[in-house]
Order: structure tokens, then sequence, then C-alpha cells
């Protein structure tokens, strides 16, 4: 198989809250903001006041941003992501429990403690709620806000993402061209090595508990990527998070896409894409308009 297009990547700056500096990501409220997509005009807007008012600010982004990829140069797309982290897990309390430094010194690489495992960790009921309120957000942005849906989901193979994305996306009332199909791709995982909670599951578990799910070819039965010595740098998890977005930008002709991944394999995104640092707090979500341009390699 040919390796994918390389892209280089912005974000667009002045579309969402999330984007400006003073927006603090530690107060930010996803739904009392609308995802945090400004209220604001547009070039593509019609002049008819008339129609203007009718229709609602994420029908008026989304048609902006079909007439940027209209308007695009010849290997520009944009696109938007909906970057979702899963909720709470049990290794995040666990962590609360212990402390940042003791659990990254001593219980992160323990399977587990008095309490239960943490081995590619589970929702907690908390997570299980977070969860659903993005469900029931998206229920309402559907059909109040107009929102666009996800054309294509993608999720990290890691227990906690895949019981996210099932709850947020499960029976919601979907556009018939837009079903919740979620690809599992192995790029989208939280930081490789030394924790646990990081560890994949058997792929043979994982597909009878979630057979609604695509699992990415070539992915083994055994968690291959994880080491129990090394822990990932932020280097090198730009490398695999950029690889991941080259080959989702370079095989999806969505406009309108959703991850399902982790703290630190989002804030890896964001670097990779040129935005701000925005910690995203268990069961957040925040969009992204994203401008990818295919580099054109030498021959």
């Amino acid at each position: 198989m040919s390796p994918p297009p390389k892209f280089s990547y912005s974000t667009v700056p002045g579309y969402f809250l999330q984007d400006d500096d003073t927006t603090i990501p530690q107060n930010f409220d996803y739904i009392s903001t609308n995802f945090g997509l400004v209220n604001r005009t547009y070039s593509s807007d019609t002049h008819d006041e008339d129609q203007k008012d009718s229709t609602t600010q994420w029908q008026r982004f989304e048609n902006e941003v079909k007439g940027l990829n209209d308007e695009a140069d010849e290997g520009v797309v944009y696109k938007v992501l909906y970057l979702g982290r899963h909720g709470q897990g049990v290794h995040n309390v666990a962590e609360q429990r212990y402390g940042r430094a003791e659990w990254d010194r001593h219980f992160a690489s323990l399977p587990g403690d008095l309490h239960g495992p943490w081995s590619d960790a589970h929702l907690t009921p908390l997570g299980i709620s977070q969860a659903l309120a993005v469900h029931a957000f998206w229920a309402h942005q559907l059909p109040h806000a107009l929102t666009p849906a996800p054309q294509s989901y993608y999720a990290s193979p890691l227990y906690r993402c895949l019981q996210t994305a099932n709850l947020t996306f499960q029976h919601l009332n979907l556009p018939a061209d837009r079903p919740y199909r979620p690809i599992v791709k192995e790029r989208l995982r939280e930081v490789f090595g030394v924790h646990t909670c990081d560890r994949r599951s058997r792929l043979s578990l994982l597909k009878s508990e979630f057979p609604n799910c695509a699992f990415e070819a070539g992915m083994s039965e055994e968690d291959e990527w994880w080491e129990a010595g090394h822990r990932e740098s932020d280097a090198e998890i730009d490398v695999r998070v950029g690889r991941l977005l080259d080959e989702v930008f370079g095989a999806d002709e969505s406009s309108f896409i959703s991850f399902t991944s982790h703290s630190g394999a989002i804030c890896s995104l964001l670097r990779v894409l040129g935005h701000r640092e925005f910690r995203l707090a268990t069961g957040a979500v925040i969009p992204v308009l994203v401008r990818a341009e295919r580099q054109v390699m030498d021959r």
C-alpha cells in the first residue's frame, strides 16, 4: 500500500471561541456556547435579510465552509473536525486519588488497585453521564440549531473511547446520508506506553463488544504499539497523529468529521493543526475549522 499524501495544516481563526486567546479552557462550556460558534456574519451570507434571519448560525457556517472549499486553490481543502474527549474513566479517578506525581511515578504502571482494574480503562458512571450529555446536546442541536452532523466518525480503539462514541452518537436521529458507522484507528489512541490504562484490549474482545465499529485493516489481536518501558514523547505522538491526519484528509472527502479520542491525543492534534493549546475536560467537545494543503513531493 502506498503511503498517504502529506498535507500542511493550519486552523482558520475567527469562527470559534476556542480559537481566541481570551477564551479560558477551564471555564469553557461547549453546551452553553453552541459548541463555541461565534455569532458573526460571513462573506458567504445572503444579502436577503429575510432569508438571513430564517437561517441558523450553523446553517450559515456550513454554507461558509462550502464556499471556502468551492473557492479553494487546487490541493487545498477545508474540514471541520469535532474533537471529543472520552468521558471520565476509572483511571482518571485513580489519578485523582493518588495525585499526578504519584500516579506517574508508580501507580499508572500497575493494572489496578483494591478499587478495581484500570488497564484499558472503562468509563465510570459519571463518564457515562458525560457521554450521554453530549448525546442530548446533539439531539437538540440537530433539529434546532441545525448543526451539521458528522459525515464520518473515527474513534480510538481504547475501551473508554468506544463506549463514549457509541453513547454519544448511537440512536440519534441522524440524516440518512450521515449514519453513525465509526471507523476505529490505532493512531487516535492516547499516548503509548507505561500507563496500563492506555494498553489496548484484545481485538477479538473489542469486536465482540462493539460490533457496530469498523476496525481498520491490519490491527493486531494483541496490542503491539504499547511498551511497558517507554512513554511516547510529544514529538513522537505528533508524528503519529500527523500520519493519522494525512490518512484521513487524503482518503475522506467529508467536510464534517468526528474524532473521539483522549486528552493527550487531542493536545497533539491541536499542535499539529497549529491551534492554540486547549485542554478538554472529560466528555467535552470542540469543533475546529482546518485548512489543509497537499504538499508537492519532489520526484
